[in-house]
């Protein structure tokens, strides 16, 4: 999936000439912290609305008050993990879309990502969650496919992470049947740490909450 794919159809770009206050109704009816500033197809950079309450007069427009613009950007055709990337590692909540020629096609909000990422990651699709624990020297997702797949079942997505500095990892997989009892005995009986399972719609949707709020904090929105 890729970026030009999930452009939000609700973010209007700024002009210079716009007020500050015209920006800030914008971002609070549409539940975010940046716009882009766009002039003649080009994007100038983001606002952010912590510096235009800073403004001497936000009635005043904000090319005029000389306001720091962030001019990160994606371009149409990187994908959808790029848009994460940046939006968590500099705290946006929006991420503008640009063409091979620098011209600029659109804006994803943290909407998009979500669900882009809900997409990917087969959320909708029914199934049980397993939560392994091994260490990064054991880890062959290969595998763990196997074992899945030998209780008549399949993978529909994996995610991977690790605390800083720890030599262990957790592997989170969503698997296509909702009984685990046999995948978990079979993994089991090859030593693997099952930190987690979700074998029911109620934990199921305990768990999306609680890694939609994780992904909230993460992009800090």
């Amino acid at each position: 999936m890729r970026a030009k794919d999930i452009l939000s159809k609700l973010v209007i770009p700024l002009k210079p000439s716009d007020t500050g206050s015209l920006a800030l109704n914008w971002m609070e009816e549409l539940g975010v912290t940046h716009l882009p500033v766009v002039q003649d197809e080009k994007l100038l950079g983001m606002v952010k609305s912590a510096d235009i309450y800073g403004m001497d007069d936000p009635d005043a427009p904000i090319g005029t008050d000389k306001l720091p613009l962030n001019r990160s950007c994606v371009y149409a055709d990187q994908h959808f993990f790029e848009v994460l990337r940046m939006a968590a590692n500099e705290n946006l909540s929006v991420v503008p879309v640009l063409d091979t020629n620098e011209n600029y096609l659109g804006t994803i909000t943290h909407w998009e990502t979500i669900l882009s990422m809900a997409n990917f990651t087969s959320v909708k699709q029914p199934g049980g969650i397993l939560v392994l624990e091994v260490s990064t020297q054991e880890y062959a997702l290969s595998e763990i496919a196997r074992i899945v797949e030998a209780n008549d079942a399949k993978i529909l997505s994996v995610s991977v992470s690790s605390p800083p500095e720890s030599t262990r990892l957790e592997v989170t997989i969503k698997v296509s049947v909702m009984d685990l009892s046999s995948i978990i005995q079979t993994f089991n009986r090859y030593d693997y740490i099952i930190k987690a399972s979700f074998a029911n719609e109620n934990q199921y949707d305990t768990l999306l909450s609680e890694r939609y709020e994780s992904l909230m904090k993460y992009l800090d929105i």
